[in-house]
């Protein structure tokens, strides 16, 4: 295809931020560029200076509630005086500058219906926003078809030609490091088998279960360890540090540098992921399964439908489950081999070579409209 000029709208950005909308959007970015496309990526500055000239950080007003109508100022001043083949936002949020700057045409990315699902959202802004930009955008595309389906619930007047599903792709530096990982678990001090968990800490993520499991394992194979990578957010800042005064044999390794996460997803000898609801993906198994470790994780539709027979499922909020499924994934080493050896096959449909052509050609779509 030609090479287009594109603007990639995004709140946050790895590595200034590590959530996995952050980490997509980054590896989206470094796609296109070597496809040879003329991209700029507009987010936020958070807490780091990313150093690419093709990257524009806006410095925010880092207050509750204020760093919005700033950034959205800044995004639509940009998007006044400078003309793009595609804009492509990776969220409703992100999108809504689009549209108050008067751009009529532009993609969206939906990564969940979140808003939709959880009781914490007291006030209806999110749902309404979700709404208002799937309206109004040109093409969206859901990272799932689990998600692809959510709209038929949630908002059904969305004709589904309009709607595609782009699945995430991993980035080829997670792949096995079994050299880094031993020096890791050494400078840990880490002797036996290793559960690992890395994301974000909010309450539908289900840690608080995995550590139950694994106080249950504990019993059976009293040398087995759990590693917890990630920082809580605000609802549960004040459990996490209760966890950090009551677990003291559980390492909690708060946020992890995104350069040795690869080095931590292969030290693992069982990665878990145990999210109760409100996935629209799943990076993180899929990121585990390609450094080569087993995943055992919550039997939610969209975990059955991106890893498919490539993980061990357990129904979500049963610790007892679950630590059953661990003990026996620590006791069966045919099994282990198997779910790693079949892993390392399955992980090549979602490379970003065969991810980004897909989206590429929604892109030749999007200029058809």
């Amino acid at each position: 295809m030609k090479k287009l000029k594109i603007c990639l709208i995004s709140l946050t950005v790895s590595p200034d931020s590590a959530d996995g909308e952050a980490k997509v959007i980054r590896a989206l970015f470094e796609y296109l560029k070597q496809q040879g496309h003329d991209v700029t990526l507009i987010t936020g500055k958070w807490n780091k200076d990313l150093e690419d000239p093709n990257i524009i950080q806006f410095t925010l007003i880092k207050r509750r509630f204020f760093w919005v109508p700033h950034f959205y100022y800044k995004v639509i001043k940009f998007l006044r005086t400078n003309s793009f083949d595609i804009i492509h936002a990776n969220s409703p949020k992100a999108a809504l500058p689009i549209f108050l700057a008067g751009r009529k045409s532009f993609i969206c990315t939906i990564h969940d219906f979140t808003p939709f699902e959880t009781k914490l959202t007291k006030i209806p802004i999110e749902k309404l926003l979700i709404k208002f930009i799937s309206k109004r955008a040109t093409i969206i595309t859901t990272v799932s078809n689990f998600v692809n389906r959510q709209f038929q619930h949630y908002i059904p007047r969305i004709t589904q030609n309009k709607i595609a599903t782009i699945y995430n792709g991993i980035e080829e530096k997670y792949k096995p490091y079994p050299v880094e990982a031993q020096k890791l678990k050494e400078k840990l001090k880490i002797q036996g088998p290793v559960l690992l968990y890395i994301g974000r800490i909010t309450p539908y993520k289900g840690v608080a279960d995995i550590i139950k499991a694994y106080g249950i394992v504990k019993t059976e194979i009293p040398n087995v360890n759990l590693v917890i990578g990630g920082k809580p957010d605000y609802l549960m800042e004040k459990e996490y540090k209760n966890w950090k005064e009551i677990y003291k044999e559980v390492l909690f390794m708060g946020y992890l540098p995104e350069d040795e996460v690869p080095y931590y997803f292969s030290m693992g000898d069982i990665f878990l992921t145990y999210s109760s609801s409100s996935e629209g993906f799943g990076l993180t198994p899929l990121e585990a399964i390609s450094c080569g470790t087993p995943v055992i994780c919550s039997s939610i539709l969209v975990y059955r439908e991106i890893l498919r027979n490539n993980a061990l499922f357990v129904p979500p909020r049963a610790p007892l489950k679950l630590a059953e499924k661990i003990t026996t994934l620590l006791n069966d080493n045919e099994l282990r081999n198997n779910l790693v050896e079949n892993g390392q096959k399955f992980v090549k449909n979602y490379s970003w070579n065969t991810v980004g052509k897909r989206l590429e050609k929604e892109y030749r779509r999007f200029l058809n409209y």
